[in-house]
């Protein structure tokens, strides 16, 4: 596997190949990484944040377009992702984060069975009917590795995380597909839930009264 020295920018979230993330760049250490990124054409890694560090797989994204840039270096860019990336060991020697890093694709190179795919596009669009499901870009449904793009509707990191890890195309979909089953149903309650509380409870009032 090919290993390269790349930045880090930690985050609250988890990115997949070849899909669209908007960012706010503001913190000076940042705005160094990302003009150089935008200046050499090159990728740096997105890593989940957690409270005792950042875990240890990622992807890289690209400056795709910078959408606003404030007279204070501030910052707003569309970048897409890239590849995927294993963290081999980390290195503290600028002001951000860099880690020597081995990317790695699927190993399960099959496509998925038709029906585990259909289904998982239909979960995908009942997903993102839901308030709860996160801001995403629209599903490129051409794309071999369609899951990335389906996945996205879903607002759990620890979930989002490993699916980034999965190294099938059929695992992932079938991931998706079970979390979904189990989500939809509570997710849906729950709405309805806040719904009422929206009316104190009570529903309006039958016509006559």
């Amino acid at each position: 596997m090919p290993k390269r020295l790349i930045p880090l920018f930690p985050l609250q979230l988890v990115v997949f190949p070849r899909t669209l993330l908007p960012l706010h760049i503001f913190e000076d250490r940042y705005k160094e990484m990302v003009r150089q990124a935008i200046r050499d054409g090159s990728e740096f890694g997105i890593v989940l944040a957690k409270e005792d560090g950042v875990l240890d797989a990622g992807c890289t994204v690209m400056v795709e377009k910078v959408l606003e840039m404030y007279p204070d270096g501030r910052m707003d860019i569309l970048t897409r992702g890239q590849r995927r990336f294993e963290i081999e060991n980390l290195n503290e020697e600028k002001e951000y984060l860099q880690a020597e890093v081995a990317f790695f694709d699927d190993d399960d190179m099959a496509p998925a069975p038709a029906e585990v795919r259909d289904l998982a596009l239909s979960n995908y669009r009942a997903l993102s009917r839901l308030g709860a499901a996160r801001g995403h870009s629209d599903p490129d449904l051409r794309d071999r590795q369609v899951s990335f793009q389906v996945a996205q509707a879903v607002p759990d990191l620890e979930f989002l995380s490993r699916i980034l890890r999965e190294r099938s195309e059929s695992g992932r979909l079938r991931q998706f597909n079970q979390y979904v089953a189990e989500y939809l149903p509570r997710q849906r309650s729950i709405e309805r839930m806040k719904a009422r509380a929206a009316t104190n409870g009570h529903g309006p009032k039958p016509a006559g009264l």
